[in-house]
């Protein structure tokens, strides 16, 4: 199959995309999607009728129907951890039963859910003005990220999120705050990841030079209940979650408290009611209409059939700013990986490298790249059709033009003719007209898709990023890889743990290579 959607593949690029439109005037509706409110423009890709078909196919050859289901049902589908797939019964608001090992795990987490809900509650009448989550991955881009994202929601304490081990970080972020008034997060699955203990410690000891008491003043996001308590956080402060719920998956559940604690736990259910509505149309939806499934087949025919190998999430919205960074983990370490699950080479190329900033700081920085340089870069627009300052509409207008704009001519590019033309406009001549013109020259032809929704609501967001969830699922499906482990961030950690003495002059660098060792003899002359 994969064969058959390659050269489908190399056909398709024999014709501009532009020229598709001429072709066919029904084209942007018959490659585009309206399904929840939403709106799933591809129509500005290579993809046509017979490749579309093809991908699909390929997807259903790949099983992704029945992984899916085996996914929703509870079973073990992470083999290598031996554990189920099950972050969306954390929205699953209004569902039946979800099985794991025969146990309904649904009591549980309403029960979880309740929880927060109180204490939230709690936290928003208190005298806390300032809420500081202490995370890293998934225990902080979700949160930090969604949190940016519904700011005109937030009518709570004002919310910080410190994520990185460099001291600055958290010294940045205590430096304004008021111990009396301060409350922290400390989202540790384990309660043992190394950054997020150790500025747990660091913000324990700001309290404690400031001689302002512990009691009260953190919550746990843990299932080691045990650790949280040996650090004085009572029970009815620590929320733990199965193992069935991925780090980058979590912020369904206790790692969104402090985006419950901000915006409230009606806006917060309202998050989690739109990934389910987002749930219920993956799992119902036919492949050729299901919105997960076909951004996800963009993607594939855009990596591994076309050969671009980056993808540019742009979204015009600034709330979504943190937006990229938050899919570069959820889809590289979802999909970076190297072998099938049965453990042989894959025969294709893994996920694609992530990155993006919202629109238009964009156009500014790299655009110039994505129109004219000499890689392929498929771009993945986003924008709401209303804005949440209606004084401001105007700001909107441009905002909405700006990204139309940029998809348009990425597709429709400037060819040289039309760059001399405007070159002689401004009175160029001869030798020089013909090389300015050159500078001038855009290739087009530059696929792109454009999703918009109406508004960036709690529930608007919930859909999208499930959206972008189940994309990751279908294309780990398709390359019969597990999405769910993420093996590749443990090697990097273990060499950190046995050079942490080395750095601090406790042990010697024998043995490492010659490469750290100069690295580390130079960091120690320059403590002396």
């Amino acid at each position: 199959m994969w064969d058959e959607v390659k050269r489908l593949g190399a056909k398709a690029q024999e014709t501009r995309i532009e020229a598709r439109f001429e072709e066919n005037s029904n084209r942007a509706a018959e490659f585009g999607l309206h399904a929840l409110g939403m709106l799933f423009d591809y129509s500005k890709t290579h993809l046509d009728e017979a490749s579309r078909a093809a991908l699909v196919a390929l997807a259903q050859t790949a099983g992704v129907e029945a992984k899916r289901d085996r996914m929703f049902a509870g079973e073990p589908i992470n083999d290598t951890e031996g554990r189920a797939v099950l972050h969306t019964a954390l929205r699953n608001l209004d569902g039946g039963p979800v099985l794991v090992d025969g146990e309904d795990v649904m009591p549980g987490v309403r029960d979880t859910l309740d929880r927060m809900a109180k204490l939230a509650e709690h936290v928003r009448g208190s005298d806390v003005t300032d809420v500081v989550n202490i995370g890293i991955g998934g225990s902080d881009l979700g949160p930090a990220m969604a949190y940016l994202a519904l700011k005109p929601y937030a009518d709570g304490p004002r919310c910080h999120f410190v994520s990185n081990v460099d001291g600055a970080d958290i010294a940045d972020t205590l430096r304004t705050l008021d111990p009396e008034t301060t409350m922290f997060i400390v989202a540790s699955k384990t309660f043992t990841t190394i950054e997020t203990m150790t500025n747990a410690r660091t913000a324990r000891a700001w309290l404690d030079d400031r001689g302002v008491s512990h009691e009260g003043r953190f919550v746990a996001l843990s299932s080691n209940a045990e650790k949280a308590a040996e650090w004085g956080i009572p029970a009815d402060r620590v929320f733990g979650f199965g193992d069935w719920v991925g780090g980058r998956y979590s912020m369904w559940g206790p790692i969104g408290l402090a985006l419950m604690i901000a915006i409230g736990d009606k806006a917060f259910r309202a998050f989690l009611r739109g990934g389910q509505e987002m749930d219920r149309h993956f799992k119902s939806a036919p492949l050729h209409q299901n919105m997960p499934v076909l951004l996800a087949l963009t993607g594939i025919w855009h990596n591994q059939v076309m050969g671009h190998a980056t993808r540019a999430v742009l979204p015009y919205d600034n709330r979504l700013a943190r937006l990229p960074a938050y899919l570069q983990q959820l889809e590289m370490e979802s999909n970076g990986k190297g072998v099938t699950i049965d453990g042989d080479p894959l025969a294709e190329n893994s996920g694609p490298v992530v990155w993006g900033e919202p629109g238009t700081n964009g156009q500014h920085a790299f655009y110039q790249l994505i129109h004219q340089g000499t890689r392929v870069v498929p771009c993945e627009f986003m924008v709401a059709a209303v804005g949440h300052e209606p004084d401001l509409r105007h700001h909107h207008d441009l905002l909405v033009a700006n990204c139309l704009a940029q998809s348009e001519a990425l597709m429709r590019g400037r060819s040289l003719d039309e760059a001399r033309d405007i070159c002689a406009e401004k009175g160029f001549e001869g030798a020089e007209l013909e090389r300015q013109a050159r500078h001038r020259v855009f290739p087009g032809d530059r696929p792109s898709t454009v999703l918009v929704y109406p508004q960036l609501t709690p529930e608007a967001l919930g859909k999208i990023v499930a959206l972008y969830e189940h994309r990751v699922f279908v294309e780990g499906a398709i390359l019969d890889i597990n999405s769910f482990d993420q093996w590749g961030v443990e090697l990097g950690k273990e060499l950190a743990t046995s050079l942490g003495p080395i750095v601090t002059g406790e042990a010697s660098s024998e043995g490492k290579d010659g490469s750290t060792r100069a690295l580390v003899d130079f960091v120690l002359r320059h403590r002396e």
